[in-house]
């Protein structure tokens, strides 16, 4: 597959940093599994990974966390 940002490069399955913010909370949850362009780096999730990134973000989020780094653990 080829990336929709950057036109021209090749998307490999590998894994990422997420950040996400909402508020005045910012969650990063690293080593996230996903589709990654090798050329520019826009990163692509699953439904599935984007349900669990969204969950593990609202959590922080509902704990009051002003900064919240976390780790994929699968």
């Amino acid at each position: 597959m080829q990336c929709v940002i950057c036109k021209t490069g090749e998307v490999i399955n590998d894994r990422t940093t997420v950040t996400l913010q909402r508020g005045e909370t910012t969650v990063v949850i690293k080593n996230v599994p996903a589709q990654v362009c090798a050329q520019c780096g826009e990163y692509y999730l699953s439904e599935e990974m984007s349900g669990k990134v969204l969950a593990m973000a609202e959590e922080a989020v509902g704990k009051g966390a002003e900064v919240e780094i976390l780790r994929w653990a699968a």
